[in-house]
């Protein structure tokens, strides 16, 4: 009580509180106490009706229990003098079993006589029926159905209660009323015929669904009764349980697997995209269906068939074992990826059970996978040794064509730069970039395990490039007037090196997220080793083309010929400025030697120019020492081809210099670069230098 109090008070507090906020209010206690008393004074009075009330009705049931037990006195009393009674007449009851008899086949005849109208009209209701069914007034069909199996079922259960083994008469009931059986039937039909096409059916007659759900309603309640009452008769009139609902369902069920069978209109031999068009069929069909379903097929059912949520169980299931079905066939890879990519990615987009006008009836985040784990990792298994033979065939292809390339009269393209390329970079990294963003709308797992796989077969691939690469060359040197244009396309495979590193790097950045999936690509083996090689090897023919050219006019310098009068040198600058015009459209870093890094050759030939150019032989020795000093790998052979270019030192000279020289050989700095290691001084030219 003191907390109730207490409670009572704060109230009051807080409501006087609300009531004076403002200044002005205070003028007001007068009449607010007064309402507060009014209101206390009506709860009062309703507080000292309500317990009278309860008073009352406390008196009235006493008073109530007490004639009760007066009454129970009085029931126990006349039971006992009822016991006596019987006790008494059991004689009497005994003589009675003929009037018992009697009024037995007085009810049989009662039932006999109640349904004698109906028994004579069964043929005339049978036909009626038969010309509603035809004429689709299924409800009122339904109705007459029902009077014909009512007597029938009357009649067999008088019978049956009246002599259960009387099987001839039972057979005769049976016989009369046989026609209501294929009335059943008939009907039955009809109204499996409406629910297949219940989708089409609610959207221009949903009043016919209507009644079909209604007689399918009538039904169960009829077969509820019949197996209550078999309960305490065990008799079951013929046809029962028809069960028509479990029917029901059973025909939506076999509806929603065909139609999503029914969606493949191609086949791979008529046409290539035959199972992407048929998975956008059943997107849209199972898309429109459950639309359909949710805004007009619910209100036709009772809520308790939960018609929308059987019909999007149904659509899984079928949907489910359709995708089995089609994962078991020999799909090819880009087959293997449109069904993986929609299993996995478009059936829970918002284009298909993510869809906004499902929402909230189905949750995308509970729907069970279509494809099990197992099958969709054997599905990418195969996909994985399906593309990489076909990355293998590509890649060969590519290259066999690219080859085809080399061979032409025409010079290969250029890229905005100048740079001579053919498309073989450009075609490779496509190819990899399509099978790239094909594997990420499946998953990320997937697009890594297809970057290694093609990095890895691009490992491969450049090995058998340098090959290819080689012998062409080799094909060239065996007759150098072909191919025409030789030197251009040598320059493009070595473009083509550049590019492919290039391509290589963005590839990575675009699909390595993380840095776990980029210490996958680098357990991958480098290729930049690979495409180093191939370029220097391009560059050494290159260069071997040039000398080869120059051969015949070289070996014309410094000889009688030429100092008689020769344009070897005007040949030799003109087939060097036209090889370097075409050296200049290779890129860097390839183009170390042919351009950039000129300038130290350049020196090398000044500090060559000053020995030659000497004018007093005496100062012959400390210039050679000089140029020895200053590059070290200078060689014996070198030393004397060099004097017997000036022609002016004597053998007992050259002797004196070359010993002198072997005697304290330069020691090279750190950082040099060695020159005349390779460069070759056969012994017949400086043979006939000294001539």
């Amino acid at each position: 009580m003191k907390e109730t109090d207490r409670e009572a008070v704060a109230t009051a507090v807080q409501r006087v509180a609300g009531m004076l906020q403002r200044p002005d209010q205070l003028d007001k206690v007068e009449q607010y106490r007064r309402r507060e008393a009014r209101k206390k004074a009506s709860v009062e009075a309703r507080l000292k009706a309500a317990i009278q009330s309860q008073l009352d009705g406390v008196r009235t049931g006493l008073s109530q229990l007490h004639n009760a037990l007066n009454d129970v006195k009085d029931v126990q009393q006349s039971l006992a003098d009822v016991s006596k009674d019987w006790r008494q007449s059991i004689n009497t009851i005994e003589s009675l079993r003929d009037v018992k008899d009697a009024v037995v086949r007085h009810s049989q005849l009662a039932a006999a006589v109640e349904n004698l109208k109906n028994i004579f009209s069964v043929p005339e209701i049978v036909r009626e029926t038969q010309d509603l069914i035809e004429q689709g007034a299924l409800l009122q069909a339904h109705r007459k159905l029902m009077d014909l199996e009512c007597s029938r079922d009357g009649l067999m259960y008088e019978q049956y209660r009246m002599d259960s083994g009387n099987t001839r008469d039972m057979t005769l009931i049976h016989s009369y009323f046989g026609s209501t059986q294929g009335l059943s039937d008939e009907l039955a039909k009809q109204l499996w015929m409406v629910l297949q096409r219940s989708l089409v059916t609610v959207r221009r007659d949903p009043t016919l669904l209507v009644s079909v759900v209604r007689i399918i309603e009538r039904e169960e309640k009829i077969d509820r009764r019949i197996l209550d009452r078999k309960k305490q008769t065990s008799f079951v009139p013929p046809g029962r349980p028809k069960n028509w609902k479990e029917k029901m369902f059973a025909i939506l069920d076999r509806t929603v697997t065909t139609r999503i069978e029914g969606t493949q209109a191609d086949t791979r031999e008529s046409d290539k995209m035959w199972l992407v068009r048929h998975l956008e069929i059943i997107r849209k069909y199972v898309l429109d269906d459950l639309i359909v379903a949710k805004n007009l097929m619910v209100q036709c059912f009772p809520p308790h068939y939960e018609i929308f949520r059987n019909l999007l169980s149904m659509y899984h299931q079928a949907l489910s074992t359709r995708m089995q079905e089609l994962a078991a066939e020999d799909l090819e890879a880009n087959e293997i990826v449109s069904l993986l990519t929609w299993v996995l990615n478009t059936y829970t987009s918002a284009d298909m059970m993510g869809n906004a006008e499902l929402a909230p009836d189905v949750d995308v985040s509970i729907l069970e996978p279509l494809l099990s784990a197992d099958v969709v990792s054997e599905l990418l298994n195969t996909y994985m040794s399906t593309l990489t033979s076909n990355i293998i065939a590509w890649l060969r292809k590519a290259l066999e064509t690219d080859k085809k390339d080399w061979v032409k009269e025409t010079e290969p393209e250029a890229d905005q730069d100048g740079y001579y390329q053919t498309t073989l970079p450009a075609i490779v990294f496509q190819m990899f970039e399509q099978n790239l963003q094909v594997a990420a709308q499946i998953s990320e797992d997937l697009k890594t395990k297809v970057l290694v796989l093609c990095l890895q077969q691009m490992n491969s691939f450049l090995s058998r490039y340098k090959e290819e690469a080689q012998s062409y060359k080799e094909e060239h040197l065996r007759d150098r007037q072909h191919p025409h244009c030789y030197v251009q396309y040598m320059i493009a495979v070595i473009n083509n090196c550049q590019t492919f590193k290039e391509s290589i790097v963005s590839l990575k950045r675009k699909y390595l997220r993380s840095e776990t999936e980029e210490g996958v690509s680098l357990t991958q083996p480098s290729m930049d080793g690979i495409l180093d090689t191939i370029a220097q090897e391009g560059c050494s023919s290159l260069l071997e083309e040039v000398f080869l050219d120059l051969e015949q006019h070289l070996s014309e310098l410094m000889t009688r010929k030429w100092l008689l009068g020769s344009n070897a040198v005007d040949i030799i600058c003109v087939t060097v400025e036209d090889y370097f015009s075409d050296f200049a459209k290779i890129k860097k870093p390839y183009k170390k030697g042919f351009g950039e890094d000129a300038d130290g050759h350049c020196d090398t030939i000044v500090a060559i120019a000053e020995v030659i150019k000497l004018t007093d032989p005496s100062l012959l020795y400390l210039e050679v020492s000089t140029l020895v000093s200053k590059y070290p790998d200078i060689r014996d052979e070198h030393i004397g081809a060099l004097l017997a270019v000036r022609g002016d030192a004597s053998r007992d000279l050259k002797q004196t210099i070359i010993e002198t020289l072997e005697q304290g050989p330069a020691q090279a700095s750190p950082n040099y670069v060695p020159i005349f290691k390779e460069i070759m001084v056969p012994s017949l030219n400086v043979a006939k230098l000294l001539k």
